[in-house]
């Protein structure tokens, strides 16, 4: 049902670094760039984008779920963001309340935004 999400950043900059290195373990990578906004996805194709603050005041958590194929592109998401400096919310673990397979890790970007790597798939 989601085509795509964008969210604006207090620093592009460091926000495409970060997601330059956690994404390329899901497979991720930039596909676009228009100035000082960057796509990223699955080659053509751009499903996330993060762009420069340019409304509002004032910081409102996002919760991003970046879908990975195997519990260890989950684990190389964690271990990338936690070599960025990352804060980890939760260490890569199966979360049954969602359901037995599931299987995720969380840390804050550079924005403060709640970002996740998710594997549906048993080991």
């Amino acid at each position: 049902m989601l085509d795509h999400l964008s969210i604006q950043c207090d620093d592009v900059a460091a926000s495409a670094t970060f997601y330059d290195a956690v994404l390329a373990p899901l497979g991720g990578s930039r596909v676009m760039e228009l100035g000082d906004v960057i796509g990223y996805g699955l080659p053509p194709r751009p499903a996330f984008w993060i762009a420069p603050q340019s409304t509002g005041t004032g910081f409102r958590e996002s919760h991003i779920a970046f879908g990975a194929a195997t519990r260890a592109m989950v684990r190389a998401f964690f271990d990338t963001a936690v070599a960025l400096g990352a804060e980890v919310l939760h260490a890569p673990r199966i979360w049954p309340d969602y359901h037995p397979a599931y299987y995720g890790a969380f840390v804050r970007d550079p924005d403060g935004n709640n970002v996740e790597a998710v594997c549906h798939q048993a080991e």
